[in-house]
Protein backbone atom coordinates (compact mmCIF):
# COMPACT_ATOMS: atom_id res chain seq x y z
CA UNK A 1 0.00 0.00 0.00
CA UNK A 2 2.99 2.83 0.54
CA UNK A 3 3.59 3.14 -3.56
CA UNK A 4 0.09 3.80 -3.36
CA UNK A 5 0.26 6.31 -0.61
CA UNK A 6 3.37 8.20 -2.22
CA UNK A 7 1.50 8.47 -5.60
CA UNK A 8 -1.41 10.09 -4.17
CA UNK A 9 0.68 12.23 -2.02
CA UNK A 10 3.10 13.44 -4.86
CA UNK A 11 -0.35 14.05 -7.12
CA UNK A 12 -1.79 15.96 -4.28
CA UNK A 13 1.17 18.14 -4.33
CA UNK A 14 1.60 18.98 -7.85
CA UNK A 15 -2.15 19.71 -7.72
CA UNK A 16 -1.89 22.40 -5.12
CA UNK A 17 1.26 23.53 -6.66
CA UNK A 18 -0.52 23.92 -10.27
CA UNK A 19 -3.54 26.09 -8.00
CA UNK A 20 -1.87 27.75 -5.96
CA UNK A 21 0.23 29.10 -9.66
CA UNK A 22 -2.83 30.56 -11.43
CA UNK A 23 -3.37 33.69 -9.14
CA UNK A 24 0.02 34.84 -9.44
CA UNK A 25 -0.05 34.11 -13.37
CA UNK A 26 -3.30 35.99 -13.82
CA UNK A 27 -1.58 38.59 -11.61
CA UNK A 28 1.61 38.76 -14.19
CA UNK A 29 -1.09 39.52 -17.52
CA UNK A 30 -1.42 42.86 -16.13
CA UNK A 31 2.38 43.38 -15.44
CA UNK A 32 4.29 44.06 -18.08
CA UNK A 33 7.48 44.44 -16.55
CA UNK A 34 7.33 40.73 -15.02
CA UNK A 35 7.04 39.42 -18.58
CA UNK A 36 9.87 38.09 -20.56
CA UNK A 37 9.09 39.47 -23.58
CA UNK A 38 12.14 39.07 -25.72
CA UNK A 39 11.96 35.36 -24.98
CA UNK A 40 8.53 35.15 -26.17
CA UNK A 41 9.44 36.21 -29.63
CA UNK A 42 12.14 33.46 -29.65
CA UNK A 43 10.17 31.37 -29.02
CA UNK A 44 7.64 32.07 -31.63
CA UNK A 45 10.51 32.77 -34.37
CA UNK A 46 11.57 29.00 -33.22
CA UNK A 47 8.09 27.72 -33.43
CA UNK A 48 7.91 28.18 -37.19
CA UNK A 49 11.67 27.45 -37.60
CA UNK A 50 12.70 24.87 -35.19
CA UNK A 51 10.60 23.98 -32.73
CA UNK A 52 12.75 21.05 -31.61
CA UNK A 53 14.53 23.76 -30.11
CA UNK A 54 11.72 25.22 -27.95
CA UNK A 55 10.95 21.92 -26.26
CA UNK A 56 14.44 21.20 -25.42
CA UNK A 57 14.33 24.63 -23.44
CA UNK A 58 10.92 23.21 -21.79
CA UNK A 59 12.87 20.39 -20.52
CA UNK A 60 15.53 22.90 -19.10
CA UNK A 61 12.46 24.48 -17.75
CA UNK A 62 11.23 21.32 -15.88
CA UNK A 63 14.73 20.84 -14.17
CA UNK A 64 14.86 24.35 -13.25
CA UNK A 65 11.42 25.51 -12.07
CA UNK A 66 9.73 21.78 -11.63
CA UNK A 67 7.07 22.49 -13.61
CA UNK A 68 6.57 21.89 -16.94
CA UNK A 69 4.04 24.95 -18.06
CA UNK A 70 4.79 28.34 -18.54
CA UNK A 71 5.00 30.65 -15.66
CA UNK A 72 5.16 33.74 -17.74
CA UNK A 73 2.20 34.51 -19.65
CA UNK A 74 3.93 36.82 -21.84
CA UNK A 75 3.02 34.40 -24.88
CA UNK A 76 -0.55 34.19 -24.17
CA UNK A 77 -0.70 38.05 -24.10
CA UNK A 78 0.90 38.11 -27.26
CA UNK A 79 -0.68 35.98 -29.21
CA UNK A 80 -4.15 37.71 -28.23
CA UNK A 81 -2.14 41.08 -29.38
CA UNK A 82 -1.62 39.69 -32.78
CA UNK A 83 -4.68 38.03 -33.21
CA UNK A 84 -6.62 41.29 -32.33
CA UNK A 85 -4.37 42.76 -35.23
CA UNK A 86 -5.50 39.72 -37.64
CA UNK A 87 -9.01 39.87 -37.02
CA UNK A 88 -9.52 43.99 -37.45
CA UNK A 89 -7.39 43.09 -40.77
CA UNK A 90 -9.63 41.10 -41.95
CA UNK A 91 -12.55 42.60 -40.34
CA UNK A 92 -11.41 45.98 -42.79
CA UNK A 93 -11.51 43.93 -46.13
CA UNK A 94 -13.60 41.57 -45.44
CA UNK A 95 -16.79 43.94 -43.86
CA UNK A 96 -16.24 46.52 -46.63
CA UNK A 97 -17.02 44.09 -49.15
CA UNK A 98 -19.34 42.28 -47.61
CA UNK A 99 -21.49 45.20 -45.60
CA UNK A 100 -20.08 48.38 -46.86
CA UNK A 101 -20.20 47.23 -50.78
CA UNK A 102 -23.10 48.72 -53.10
CA UNK A 103 -24.70 45.98 -55.52
CA UNK A 104 -24.42 47.07 -59.10
CA UNK A 105 -27.60 48.21 -60.31
CA UNK A 106 -27.07 46.18 -63.36
CA UNK A 107 -25.76 43.01 -64.95
CA UNK A 108 -23.71 45.30 -67.39
CA UNK A 109 -21.94 46.98 -64.39
CA UNK A 110 -18.48 45.49 -63.85
CA UNK A 111 -18.64 44.10 -60.35
CA UNK A 112 -15.72 46.10 -58.07
CA UNK A 113 -14.16 45.00 -54.86
CA UNK A 114 -11.86 46.30 -52.39
CA UNK A 115 -8.41 45.40 -52.62
CA UNK A 116 -6.58 44.00 -50.43
CA UNK A 117 -3.40 46.19 -51.30
CA UNK A 118 -5.60 49.19 -51.14
CA UNK A 119 -6.76 48.38 -47.75
CA UNK A 120 -3.09 47.76 -46.88
CA UNK A 121 -2.44 51.39 -48.35
CA UNK A 122 -5.27 53.29 -46.33
CA UNK A 123 -3.93 51.51 -43.68
CA UNK A 124 -0.22 52.77 -43.97
CA UNK A 125 -1.72 56.37 -44.70
CA UNK A 126 -4.15 56.50 -41.40
CA UNK A 127 -0.81 55.44 -39.32
CA UNK A 128 1.58 57.76 -40.45
CA UNK A 129 0.31 61.10 -39.12
CA UNK A 130 -0.60 58.65 -35.83
CA UNK A 131 3.34 57.61 -35.72
CA UNK A 132 4.25 61.27 -36.07
CA UNK A 133 1.80 62.66 -33.02
CA UNK A 134 2.71 59.33 -30.56
CA UNK A 135 6.17 58.94 -31.62
CA UNK A 136 7.70 61.83 -32.99
CA UNK A 137 5.70 65.16 -31.13
CA UNK A 138 5.12 62.08 -28.07
CA UNK A 139 8.99 61.86 -27.70
CA UNK A 140 9.80 65.81 -27.49
CA UNK A 141 7.42 66.14 -25.29
CA UNK A 142 7.33 63.19 -23.00
CA UNK A 143 9.59 65.29 -20.45
CA UNK A 144 5.99 67.15 -19.69
CA UNK A 145 3.67 64.37 -20.40
CA UNK A 146 4.90 61.57 -17.78
CA UNK A 147 5.64 64.22 -14.85
CA UNK A 148 2.95 64.06 -12.12
CA UNK A 149 -0.06 65.99 -11.97
CA UNK A 150 -3.28 66.73 -13.87
CA UNK A 151 -2.11 69.07 -16.74
CA UNK A 152 -0.04 65.93 -17.97
CA UNK A 153 -2.68 63.66 -17.40
CA UNK A 154 -4.66 66.00 -19.87
CA UNK A 155 -2.46 66.95 -22.41
CA UNK A 156 -1.38 63.29 -22.83
CA UNK A 157 -4.88 61.98 -22.91
CA UNK A 158 -5.51 64.91 -26.08
CA UNK A 159 -2.60 63.89 -28.10
CA UNK A 160 -3.69 60.22 -28.10
CA UNK A 161 -7.49 61.26 -28.54
CA UNK A 162 -6.33 63.53 -31.21
CA UNK A 163 -4.15 60.22 -33.01
CA UNK A 164 -6.31 57.82 -32.22
CA UNK A 165 -9.37 59.99 -34.33
CA UNK A 166 -7.13 60.96 -36.85
CA UNK A 167 -6.70 57.49 -37.49
CA UNK A 168 -10.01 56.58 -38.12
CA UNK A 169 -10.94 59.85 -39.97
CA UNK A 170 -8.14 58.68 -42.41
CA UNK A 171 -9.49 55.55 -42.79
CA UNK A 172 -12.68 56.83 -43.24
CA UNK A 173 -11.75 59.24 -46.43
CA UNK A 174 -10.01 56.13 -48.17
CA UNK A 175 -12.65 53.99 -48.05
CA UNK A 176 -15.50 57.23 -49.00
CA UNK A 177 -13.31 57.81 -52.09
CA UNK A 178 -14.46 54.40 -53.36
CA UNK A 179 -17.30 54.58 -55.02
CA UNK A 180 -19.18 51.46 -55.00
CA UNK A 181 -18.73 51.61 -51.19
CA UNK A 182 -21.88 52.52 -48.89
CA UNK A 183 -22.17 53.49 -45.56
CA UNK A 184 -18.90 54.54 -44.84
CA UNK A 185 -19.39 56.56 -42.14
CA UNK A 186 -18.70 53.18 -40.09
CA UNK A 187 -15.51 53.77 -39.65
CA UNK A 188 -16.54 57.06 -37.84
CA UNK A 189 -18.10 55.11 -35.08
CA UNK A 190 -14.81 54.93 -33.19
CA UNK A 191 -14.30 58.20 -32.65
CA UNK A 192 -17.42 58.78 -30.87
CA UNK A 193 -15.58 55.66 -28.44
CA UNK A 194 -12.51 57.60 -28.00
CA UNK A 195 -14.44 60.74 -27.35
CA UNK A 196 -16.52 59.75 -24.25
CA UNK A 197 -13.75 57.64 -23.21
CA UNK A 198 -11.25 60.21 -22.76
CA UNK A 199 -12.92 62.41 -20.33
CA UNK A 200 -13.55 59.15 -18.27
CA UNK A 201 -9.67 58.57 -18.40
CA UNK A 202 -8.67 62.52 -17.37
CA UNK A 203 -11.12 62.54 -14.42
CA UNK A 204 -9.60 59.11 -13.08
CA UNK A 205 -6.47 60.38 -14.04
CA UNK A 206 -4.74 57.98 -16.34
CA UNK A 207 -1.94 59.07 -18.05
CA UNK A 208 -1.17 56.97 -21.38
CA UNK A 209 2.12 58.12 -21.37
CA UNK A 210 3.45 56.81 -18.24
CA UNK A 211 1.60 53.97 -18.68
CA UNK A 212 3.03 52.80 -22.08
CA UNK A 213 6.61 54.11 -21.41
CA UNK A 214 6.52 52.00 -18.06
CA UNK A 215 5.60 48.85 -20.10
CA UNK A 216 7.90 49.37 -22.85
CA UNK A 217 10.97 50.11 -21.14
CA UNK A 218 10.49 48.39 -17.37
CA UNK A 219 10.36 51.78 -15.45
CA UNK A 220 8.93 53.03 -12.95
CA UNK A 221 7.98 57.03 -14.02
Amino acid sequence: MLPTSVSKERSSSAMSRSNSMLPQYLRRIIKWQQMDIEYTFWQMLHLCTSPKVVYQHTKYHKQTKNQWARDDPAFVVICSLLLSVATVAYCAVFLTNAYLREESPNSHVVEQRVEWLYAFDVHCNAFFPLFVMLHVIHYFLSPLLVAHGFIPVLLSNLLFMVAACYYHYLNFLGYGVLPFLERTTFFLYPIGVVIVLCPILILSGFNPSRYFLNMYFSQRL
